[in-house]
């Protein structure tokens, strides 16, 4: 539960929000929350949100010419464990051109919003995959000054969590404080 309303089953599962499956590379994406001294952050409201395989969101201000996905919404929630485990079912978004600067795209990524205790306690991150030819020209990706915490922004596969023939699996653990934290967006 968080607040008065349950978290279903298929909040966390993006592939089973609606009739059919949407289309793409379905993946696992699961990983902890953790604070500053490695100790696991329970009951943690996490959400997500991304663009579907083809790189659009199914959002009226995403005008962008690619299909929209009529079985994918981009959006879910869970809450972590005792452990501050959490896990997703989604599909791999796609990269997407923005009007920032010329011929600007984005790499493909997830952005994740976690509560704390209070609506006021959010942080925002985003969520890379490894290799991907875009970083050096992602003016986000690149807003992060440090090597090693852009590094922090990618998640890695994870073959103890994919699914044979069915799901990729991708670790990325958000580490809230200290030096090896998960750089999150400023308001």
């Amino acid at each position: 539960m968080f607040g008065d309303q349950a978290i279903a089953e298929t909040d966390s599962d993006l592939t089973r929000q609606h009739a059919c499956e949407p289309l793409g590379e379905r993946i696992i994406v699961s990983g902890r929350v953790l604070d500053d001294r490695g100790r696991a952050v329970s009951n943690t409201l996490i959400e997500i949100w991304q663009a579907n395989a083809a790189g659009r969101y199914s959002h009226s201000n995403d005008q962008h010419p690619a299909p929209i996905d009529p079985n994918f919404t981009g959006c879910g929630r869970t809450l972590t464990d005792a452990s501050g485990n959490y896990k997703f079912v989604t599909i791999k978004p796609g990269a997407y051109p923005w009007l920032n600067h010329f011929n600007g795209w984005r790499p493909a990524h997830i952005h994740f919003s976690l509560f704390g205790r209070a609506f006021a306690t959010r942080l925002i991150t985003q969520m890379y995959f490894p290799g991907d030819p875009l970083f050096a020209y992602d003016p986000v990706f690149q807003s992060v000054p440090d090597e090693s915490a852009r590094q922090r922004l990618i998640a890695n596969l994870d073959l103890e969590k994919t699914k044979p023939e069915w799901a990729l699996g991708y670790r990325f653990d958000i580490v809230l404080r200290g030096r090896e934290s998960t750089p999150f967006e400023t308001t």
